[in-house]
């Protein structure tokens, strides 16, 4: 592939990912809501779809970093492509990229909340099932 074709790639995947990480965030939301109702089948579903969703998300980031690495070196950023870019270009692309690592960021929160959700839930559901281990501990 060409440097200019990769660079090409490089934004689309990009692009790309915005598009997508703004579609986990909605799933995520969605799983939140489902885990409040207790809705295991919506639950499951959403699952599905989850890892579906992060596992192209992951593979671009991958292919991203091979591609960077091999046009810049392993110290290469996405920075180093920015630069390469027409001044016109380069605001638009480098506001991507920070809209990009901004729904990132509110996706892992949103996942850590749920995994925090589901977690609580489990262990409220143990403890009516099994009762508490502590219940008639001595003082």
């Amino acid at each position: 592939m060409k440097r200019g074709e990769a660079i090409a790639r490089l934004l689309r995947d990009v692009l790309s990912d915005v598009a997508d990480y703004g579609a986990l965030r909605l799933l995520l939301d969605s799983q939140f809501h489902a885990a409040l109702r207790h809705d295991a089948t919506v639950l499951r579903a959403l699952a599905a779809r989850i890892t579906e969703a992060v596992q192209v998300l992951d593979g671009r980031r991958l292919l991203r970093a091979r591609v960077v690495n091999s046009l810049y070196g392993v110290s290469g950023r996405m920075d180093s492509v920015f630069d390469e870019l027409p001044d016109d270009s380069r605001e638009r692309c480098r506001a991507m990229w920070t809209r990009l690592e901004a729904l990132v960021a509110e996706c892992k929160r949103l996942n850590a909340r749920n995994c925090l959700l589901m977690t609580d839930q489990y262990e409220i559901m143990q403890r009516v099932l099994h009762g508490e281990d502590q219940t008639y501990a001595p003082a």
